[in-house]
């Protein structure tokens, strides 16, 4: 595979508070963007690969990548969609009875949700009786979410957006920003947008993987080049300090297998980061968040993974299994170009996405097949790369593990999916 350097930059401080980076923890070495799904052999072959290293900042903590790629190239067309899981729907459906309650938001209130998607989570604010807005920058996404009656702008979000939507729309009860702010390489610049959107009580309310659960899953999987930050508590409240911001409350939530729900307001109203998020950070301290020898026992533990899963899969094919996937997140072209596991080992994995059947997981070649092909084609087992979802999958395909097939599970380490043992979160 090429590199093509036109679509890739890579930044030589902390995206948070400036500090030069240190040499990376972890290098997963050349991938091709792992959402970017090619259609054909030629596309797959000409597919550009980039680097993905990991540096923790030794002053504000904050793991993050140097490695930027053109939000363009990455965001403006999309195959992720929000609205394909029960459990991201069931998650949505209490998320906005929280937000609801916690600020007491009404039918005069705005809620604006940035990186809408397809428009599911602000479809049940409006069941709530709550005006809403989407901002979405993936067209055919955006487009998506209007047929659904979710007024949705279609534009990339920064600073200057914040101020210019709140002209055209008002000052919003709540800006909401779910697994977004790990993709902007301006973190306090999109924070700072989405504080002008307030008013005085209202909230900026965040969802983004825990840095703490990927340590401790050793979630490596979640880190590809749309993935430009992995918060801890202590990261965030600094990301807030420099918004002109304060971090009033972090709540933990199951959803994508660990995340923090940070509630950010203005600091005329709140003057100081949260009682309970001061004693978070503290902790956070007394688990080696700050201290460089964490991260690289991570790396470690990442190359073992890898060994183990290379062995695990090259066994079973040698003995004359037959090895397939279910679901082609970007978790997969991780795991798959990392581990050096192309068809000859995975041979086809499956996905209920329609826009990413047909295609190829990138880099790898793995054919992406309807959900049907599990039961049609009864490999012998599926590993399940988006394993946070493994239980509602389990439950969805009981007749293929009826008829003998046997699930796998990749980290922390490659082991059966087995129901008694497993209460992985959502």
């Amino acid at each position: 595979m090429s590199t093509t350097p036109t679509a890739h930059s890579r930044r030589p401080a902390c995206r948070a508070c400036g500090t030069p980076f240190d040499a990376p923890f972890l290098q997963l070495g050349p991938m091709p963007l792992a959402n970017n799904l090619p259609r054909t052999p030629a596309e797959l072959a000409a597919q550009a690969t980039y680097p993905l290293d990991v540096c923790v900042c030794r002053t504000c903590s904050l793991v993050q990548t140097p490695d930027v790629i053109d939000p363009q190239v990455l965001f403006a067309h999309y195959v992720y969609l929000t609205g394909m899981s029960d459990t991201m729907r069931t998650h949505n459906r209490g998320y906005a009875a929280h937000v609801v309650q916690l600020l007491g938001a009404g039918p005069q209130d705005l809620v604006v949700d940035i990186a809408s998607n397809d428009g599911s989570l602000l479809l049940e604010f409006q069941a709530l009786g709550v005006r809403t807005l989407g901002v979405e920058p993936a067209a055919n996404v955006a487009e998506i979410a209007r047929g659904r009656g979710v007024e949705t702008v279609t534009r990339f979000f920064d600073d200057a957006a914040g101020g210019a939507l709140r002209d055209a729309h008002g000052p919003a009860r709540a800006v909401l920003a779910n697994n977004v702010l790990a993709h902007v390489d301006d973190p306090v610049g999109f924070l700072r947008g989405a504080g002008r959107m307030i008013g005085p009580e209202g909230m900026v309310i965040v969802e983004a993987p825990y840095v703490g659960e990927m340590l401790d899953r050793l979630e490596y999987d979640t880190i590809y080049h749309e993935h430009l930050s992995y918060f801890s508590i202590g990261a965030l409240a600094r990301l807030a300090e420099e918004a002109g911001l304060s971090l009033v409350r972090v709540d933990h939530v199951a959803i994508h297998g660990g995340s923090l729900r940070a509630h950010f307001g203005h600091r005329a109203t709140w003057p100081a980061h949260g009682g309970d998020v001061i004693a978070a950070i503290a902790r956070e301290r007394g688990h080696g968040f700050a201290d460089p020898a964490t991260y690289e026992r991570f790396a470690t533990a990442v190359h073992a993974n890898r060994d183990a899963l290379r062995g695990m899969l090259g066994e079973l094919v040698a003995a004359g299994k037959t090895v397939a996937g279910y679901g082609a997140p970007a978790k997969a072209t991780t795991i798959l170009n990392f581990c050096g596991l192309g068809a000859d080992v995975v041979s086809f994995t499956v996905d209920r996405n329609p826009l990413k059947v047909g295609g190829f997981v990138p880099g790898v070649g793995v054919p992406i097949l309807p959900v049907e092909a599990l039961a049609e084609r009864r490999p012998d087992y599926a590993v399940i790369f988006p394993w946070n979802l493994a239980a509602e999958i389990a439950r969805q395909q009981a007749a293929y593990r009826a008829a003998g097939g046997r699930f796998l599970l990749p980290l922390p380490m490659p082991r059966p999916f087995e129901d008694a043992a497993e209460r992985s979160p959502s």
